[in-house]
């Protein structure tokens, strides 16, 4: 049995998902956090947090890293950890940073500060010799101005320590940059109560199907799981609307997208880790958009459970563990899996779901999660603001996404308006 710190937590599904792999793994955790009352917000009224599964729940300024790393030392004197781990990309380097200062097995500071970090991730992917955008970091508005004009429009901006696509936008000209760089910069402090970066990336705009490939590396050597695709819509934000598993590529593109992957993991030197890198297939080949050092969000981790068996969530603790993954994959009887994401186009409160009556039921469901009645409703920017989720599956061939769809599109949310 193994005892995890777990430093901070996402307050979706990897709150639950997470927990849920260390208990089914024989494992316990200490849940270290600057705020309890910010996930139990988010537990459904009259149960309990999974996070609360945790064997200590102990309060500490995770921000304050100068600050923490003496008190975790003191903390493991006493408890004993045999990993670090986080599913919080805000909290990334601070876990690989007290792995590091403890003797305990993760990926290498430097390396998960990089992928954490959007224009830091560009030198290191353009350093060695990986394709990609044209790009600038703009300290300023006149930095950003001029650099648009070099580059040359339609861009795309982006905040270099943000997740979720929350403020990354297309532009199309200086106006439009100008929105975008006020919308950012009026947003100076994350919602763990870090300060941003004043800095925007701006990069050329990449055009084509996306995919992400999903894989586990250990000991030096990388695996690939498989290729997930995504749909987006909600310009000029990108929201994610959708993903499947597998991805139907033909053989060529996948062998291309996973190269692309582990070249790009490489070039950030990424190792002790489950990842999720982001490619985009251009008339020029594929591209990298970004790497995030973690399991897939938007519970593309539970579609490649459903179809291969594995589970990318206890990879990532056995890897936090410093022992092998089980990769092996099970006939699970299905061949693709899908989820669609009920996007919301204006504002206001949740009166309810027209369509919903019977969607558990339906032939081929996975699971739904729906927002209740009254729910506070805002336009959507980025992923953090789904209505909810429709997860479904095919035993027979790549037809669950078509199959989501038409589920989802039988959805009507009603709204009153502010």
């Amino acid at each position: 049995m193994g005892h995890l710190l777990m430093v901070e937590s996402w307050v979706g599904s990897m709150s639950r998902l997470l927990p849920r792999a260390i208990r089914e793994g024989g494992h316990e955790f200490t849940f270290l956090t600057r705020d309890l009352h910010h996930y139990l917000r988010a537990a459904p009224e009259g149960t309990a947090h999974p996070l609360l599964a945790a064997r200590n729940v102990v309060t500490a300024d995770t921000n304050d890293v100068q600050a923490l790393l003496p008190y975790v030392e003191r903390l493991h004197s006493a408890l004993r950890f045999d990993g670090v781990i986080t599913s919080c990309d805000y909290y990334l380097p601070t876990a690989a940073r007290i792995a590091a200062h403890l003797g305990l097995p993760g990926p290498a500071e430097r390396a998960v500060a990089a992928a954490c970090r959007k224009d830091a991730t560009r030198r290191a992917l353009a350093d060695a010799g990986l394709p990609g955008p044209r790009f600038a970091l703009c300290p300023d508005w006149a930095a950003a101005a001029e650099a648009a004009r070099d580059l040359g429009y339609p861009l795309v901006l982006k905040p270099v320590d943000l997740c979720a696509g929350m403020y990354v936008r297309k532009v199309a000209d200086e106006s439009e940059l100008a929105g975008a760089y006020r919308a950012l910069a009026d947003f100076p402090v994350n919602a763990r109560g870090q300060r941003r970066e004043a800095v925007v990336l701006l990069e050329e705009l990449l055009e084509g199907p996306e995919v992400s490939v999903e894989t586990v590396s250990f000991a030096g050597t990388t695996h690939v799981v498989g290729i997930t695709d995504k749909s987006v819509s909600g310009a000029p934000a990108f929201i994610e609307t959708g993903h499947m598993f597998p991805a139907g590529l033909p053989e060529e593109s996948a062998r291309a997208a996973a190269d692309t992957a582990l070249r790009a993991l490489d070039a950030l030197g990424l190792d002790g880790l489950v990842a999720h890198t982001e490619i985009k297939f251009t008339t020029d080949g594929p591209r990298v958009v970004e790497v995030n050092p973690r399991p897939a969000g938007n519970r593309i981790t539970e579609l490649v459970r459903h179809v291969t068996g594995i589970d990318l969530t206890a990879a990532c603790v056995d890897v936090a563990l410093g022992r092998a993954p089980d990769l092996t994959v099970h006939d699970t009887g299905l061949r693709s899996a899908a989820i669609g994401f009920l996007v919301p186009d204006a504002p206001g409160t949740l009166e309810g779901i027209d369509g919903a009556d019977g969607l558990d039921d339906a032939p081929g469901v996975l699971e739904t999660h729906l927002a209740r009645p009254g729910t506070t409703v805002k336009a959507s920017g980025s992923n953090n603001d789904y209505l909810g989720h429709v997860m479904a599956a095919d035993p027979d061939g790549p037809g669950a996404r078509d199959h989501v769809e038409r589920l989802l599109a039988g959805l009507c949310p009603r709204m009153v308006q502010p």
